[in-house]
């Protein structure tokens, strides 16, 4: 469960140990975070499914560490534990890769490390189980002569070891592209705006759905005024302002109801919105929803969402989204559905994505799928965008 003051794992910086089986990533794991977090034995692939751990680490702050399978199994299981260590290093922010002095060959490891610069993520290579009596000198001056990288030497005796791994990581942390707030460029300290807030039966009874939360906070940082309301109390709820909000900030799907409603002078975007612009590439995503003027009868659209739910009556991504797309296209359009981690790695079938605003999801996550996207020329966009594109209205609102 979210709050004001909990982070939620989305929001944290994710750091993914990586390794072969039995290297010692569980017992770093353990190190860091000063009690047993994972099952540590000396029997190789002890750990099968990643295990995340959100904890706070002093200097970076709120942040999840990902304790992996390791990348050598082997077999039809093995293979199956390997997708789902692919699965975390696309979700992983900082990568913390594990050589064991006790292997004879490293191979595996450095193809690993080329793959994480390749991705552009910061990589810490860490020189694991140092306390056998192996001379890890070679080891070191290969890592640097390869990867260019100063090796950290750890072990599991070592009481410096969670220090040493947290001021790498502080260097290591990567700088935040994109918005750094979820209204950054939007308001100004004092400024009054109005949250929109149907209230959504998926929510659990007596709570708001994650993105308004995070907003709700992320404008009280700002110093904002808020007043919160729902639909069909907006009118009333401007009746009692001076002045025009600055800003309003509703739920997607009445998007077309808030515009007709709104003062000329107020800005408007979306929870949904916001979101795509915190966790992806906002730009990209108005681009994708172009391709919906290009859709035909026999086009093919995917919808992603990160959330795993049973559909319920006018689900946005399930009911409203398929339906007024076929309004707009033809009955006939074929639309498919996949949540959670279920997303296809071939996406040339398809014509267009249309991704939630991934608010389960850390950056890392979504950007990864919107970069599989653009590397197969799949345009890929978002569900609030998706509705102020099929509303006319993509153009007049705040992005």
């Amino acid at each position: 469960m979210s709050n004001l003051n909990s982070a939620p794992r989305s929001v944290r910086l994710h750091i993914g140990l990586f390794g072969t089986r039995n290297s010692g990533k569980s017992t770093l794991l353990n190190a860091i975070t000063g009690h047993s977090t994972s099952v540590v034995s000396p029997v190789a692939g002890t750990t099968t499914d990643p295990v995340y751990k959100a904890i706070e680490l002093y200097g970076i702050g709120p942040c999840v560490l990902i304790d992996t399978a390791g990348f050598d199994d082997e077999g039809d299981l093995g293979n199956l534990r390997i997708g789902k260590t692919e699965d975390a290093f696309k979700k992983t922010d900082v990568a913390i890769l594990l050589f064991p002095v006790d292997s004879k060959d490293h191979s595996k490891e450095f193809k690993w490390a080329e793959k994480i610069i390749a991705n552009k993520k910061p990589l810490l290579a860490v020189i694991s189980k140092s306390d056998l009596d192996v001379d890890v000198e070679p080891l070191i001056k290969k890592i640097k002569d390869t990867l260019k990288l100063d090796a950290l030497v750890v072990s599991s005796s070592d009481k410096n070891t969670q220090h040493s791994i947290r001021e790498a990581i502080i260097r290591l942390q990567p700088e935040r592209d994109g918005k750094k707030s979820i209204v950054e460029g939007l308001v100004e300290e004092g400024d009054v705006v109005m949250l929109v807030m149907p209230q959504q039966i998926n929510a659990p009874q007596g709570r708001l759905i994650l993105p308004q939360v995070q907003t709700t906070r992320d404008l009280l940082d700002h110093k904002c005024i808020i007043i919160s309301v729902t639909a069909d109390e907006m009118e009333d709820g401007l009746s009692h302002l001076k002045e025009a909000p600055k800003l309003i900030i509703t739920d997607s799907q009445v998007f077309p109801y808030v515009y007709e409603r709104k003062p000329l002078e107020s800005r408007l975007t979306s929870f949904s919105v916001l979101m795509a612009g915190v966790k992806g590439d906002i730009e990209e995503f108005a681009r994708g929803a172009s391709a919906i003027e290009h859709l035909k009868p026999t086009s093919k659209v995917l919808i992603a969402e990160a959330c795993t739910h049973a559909p319920l009556a006018e689900d946005i991504g399930r009911v409203q989204i398929p339906r007024l797309l076929r309004q707009k296209i033809s009955a006939e359009l074929q639309i498919d559905m996949v949540s959670g981690t279920d997303f296809p790695d071939d996406l040339s079938a398809y014509d267009l994505v249309i991704h939630c605003a991934g608010c389960m999801f850390n950056r890392s996550y979504l950007m990864s799928r919107l970069k599989e996207a653009k590397s197969q020329s799949i345009p890929m966009t978002n569900y609030g965008i998706t509705l102020a594109q099929l509303s006319g209205i993509l153009d007049k609102i705040e992005l």
